[in-house]
């Protein structure tokens, strides 16, 4: 193909994969799901599985192999964004008075679901092995099936969560600072089973450990105040600002996938130490622009993602697998959350929306797929069944909190209302009616 019909192949499919993306996730909105949910959908609608099955011809002319690495750069480079922005939004201090249950509820929906991950990986290892998986799984395979029902998407929860008005609620408070510890915790878990099993270098394990250590204290002591002295000293122009920022991004992305690792975690660290403004606030010039940028493009990587399903592929087992991974990624979410909450102290309403809230996975854990996939932990079809388990726990949410909601109606309803006191008996031995204390 020539490099024309390359560039004209490009623009066509680049113009079809925004405008079917974003169409898609509006119309996810307006049926009350999340924007991702429908993003997703257009992805995996635009992939082999659907476009590629009922017009073959059409798929081969829109997506030709030629421009597979352009499309896997604009992926990139909107994840770069994205996470960039998630690293830069990130706060703990947001646990404040609920500080003890967040942590709580963090480590729990982070233990049980990765235990049962695990677990799972290491007892069903023959449906896994029909599904391609190895055998005899490594240790950095049952590590990643773990991860695989742990995470929970920060950005799906927090758009639930201020789209069901629970942004100053005690329950929307507690998971999204929940949500933000466990998110910490699974990329680091994350980075750690990508360094054992992760994309082959010329170093060794042990080494690219000692390097990533040395890079991360470089940027947490050195990186931060160059940057702070440079973002609040010079007073740059916030055009220019943003160009610099995304580039050290762009660098920080390119020495973590140098190392081994997956480019998320370089990006998550440059927003990690990018400064805030004086007094902790976010600098809205920054934010906006990434945020447009970065829902602009992430389309893209929706597309990459659907072109990895292979619904044609799915079996039997693949089916069962799907059915029995959906059920446990949900269950061991909402009951460790539930009973997270509930011992530290919220009522059982509020506990039981800490725990739904936690089980929505989304665009968090298409990401850490699509590493895991990129670094041989999981095989095609593997890959499948855990793009359509988190695409459906996203889709079961929003039911799930009105189920909660109604739930807890019903019980208000229920409830008898207080009793009224007698007065005291008058002196020729009679009662007179109840007072009211209304």
């Amino acid at each position: 193909m020539s490099p024309d019909a390359l560039i004209t192949h490009f623009v066509g499919a680049s113009a079809l994969v925004l405008v079917a993306a974003h169409a898609a996730g509006w119309l996810a909105r307006r049926l009350k799901q999340p924007y991702i949910v429908g993003q997703l959908s257009a992805g995996i609608a635009l992939g082999p599985s659907l476009l590629g099955t009922v017009a073959p011809d059409a798929y081969a002319a829109l997506f030709p192999s030629e421009i597979g690495p352009a499309l896997t750069g604009f992926a990139q480079f909107a994840l770069v964004v994205f996470l960039f922005a998630v690293g830069y939004e990130l706060d703990l201090k947001i646990l404040g008075d609920r500080a003890r249950t967040s942590l709580t509820v963090a480590l729990a929906s982070f233990v049980v679901p990765m235990a049962v991950g695990c677990g799972g990986a290491l007892l069903f290892r023959e449906q896994l092995h029909d599904l391609g998986m190895p055998r005899e799984p490594s240790p950095a395979m049952v590590v990643f099936a773990g991860i695989a029902l742990s995470i929970t998407a920060v950005p799906v929860l927090t758009a639930i969560v201020r789209e069901n008005e629970l942004s100053r609620s005690v329950p929307g408070v507690v998971a999204v600072s929940a949500a933000g510890v466990l998110d910490a915790v699974c990329w680091t878990v994350l980075a750690a089973a990508l360094m054992d099993g992760g994309e082959a270098t010329a170093l060794d394990w042990p080494w690219r450990v000692v390097l990533a250590v040395g890079f991360v204290t470089v940027m947490l002591l050195a990186a931060r105040p160059v940057l702070r002295r440079l973002l609040w000293r010079t007073r740059l122009e916030p055009s220019l600002r943003l160009a610099l920022l995304i580039g050290f991004a762009l660098g920080s992305a390119w020495v973590t996938h140098s190392l081994g690792l997956h480019v998320i975690f370089g990006a998550l660290l440059a927003g990690v130490v990018v400064p805030r403004e004086e007094g902790g606030t976010l600098d809205p010039d920054l934010l906006r622009p990434l945020h447009e940028v970065s829902s602009l493009l992430l389309p893209f990587f929706f597309v990459l993602s659907g072109q990895s399903v292979t619904l044609n592929g799915m079996d039997g087992t693949g089916w069962a697998v799907l059915l029995v991974v959906t059920v446990l990624a949900v269950v061991t979410k909402v009951g460790s959350g539930t009973l997270a909450a509930r011992l530290g102290g919220l009522d059982r309403h509020d506990a039981r929306t800490v725990g739904v809230l936690l089980s929505a996975r989304g665009l968090t854990e298409l990401i850490a797929l699509d590493a895991g996939l990129r670094a041989g932990l999981l095989s095609p079809a593997l890959y499948t069944v855990l793009v359509l388990m988190a695409l459906a726990t996203t889709l079961f949410t929003q039911p799930l909190l009105l189920l909660t909601r109604r739930l807890a109606e019903r019980d208000r309803t229920r409830r008898p209302p207080p009793a009224r006191l007698a007065s005291p008996p008058s002196q020729d031995g009679t009662t007179t009616a109840p007072a009211d204390l209304g």
